[in-house]
């Protein structure tokens, strides 16, 4: 019997330091998820002839902080950052890929543009890497940035048929991160139209 008394004490302490150690836990942030925003592609002539190739378009290299989800920010030089309870939908890569496939269907010059994962027999592959995804301060104001470099190589020979960089720069409506947003869909859009219509000249000229 003269254990019982404290027994009880410590399972009540157990009890109370439990309850206690809940009030400390710090609540999660909520998350926002982002798509990239996208307008079709406008600009083409429709009236222009089709290139009668396929062009398998690969999902950009990246390494590092551009391999992810998260929103990154360079308010200084070489210190990235990332923007708190804000995420992609999906990693940087794969959401310039899919609005690149979607710019080609848009423009109509090259319908015959499929993705990596496809089984289709290609005759030209576009490889590139993704070297900025980001916004940086300018002036004290934020604007998008996105960087990519791009080669198209022979699919049978495996030769380089021709290289080129991309870069474009979009400043946001304000600091808030839905127009931070909104500028890297108007980045990526002014670097998919250039692509678009880079691809379809050097297609025609192969």
């Amino acid at each position: 019997m003269r254990y019982r008394p404290r027994l009880s004490w410590l399972v009540w302490l157990a009890a109370a330091l439990a309850l206690g150690g809940c009030q400390f836990v710090p609540e999660r942030t909520p998350v926002a998820f982002y798509d990239l925003p996208a307008q079709p592609l406008t600009n083409s002539p429709s009236s222009a002839a089709p290139v009668d190739a396929t062009l398998r378009l690969a999902t950009p290299r990246a390494t590092g902080l551009l391999d992810g989800t998260r929103i990154l920010v360079v308010p200084q030089p070489n210190r990235p950052q990332v923007y708190a309870g804000a995420r992609w939908a999906d990693t940087m890569p794969l959401l310039l890929r899919d609005r690149l496939l979607d710019a080609f269907h848009d423009d109509g010059r090259l319908p015959g543009v499929v993705h990596e994962d496809s089984g289709a027999t290609a005759d030209v592959e576009l490889h590139s890497d993704l070297r900025s995804f980001h916004s940086e301060y300018r002036s004290g104001h934020p604007e998008a940035v996105i960087r990519l470099d791009v080669r198209l190589i022979d699919a049978r020979t495996q030769h380089l048929l021709a290289s080129q960089r991309f870069l474009h720069y979009q400043r946001a409506d304000s600091e808030s991160i839905d127009h931070v947003v909104d500028a890297f869909g108007t980045a990526a859009d002014r670097l998919a139209q250039e692509l678009v219509d880079w691809s379809v000249i050097q297609m025609r000229e192969r």
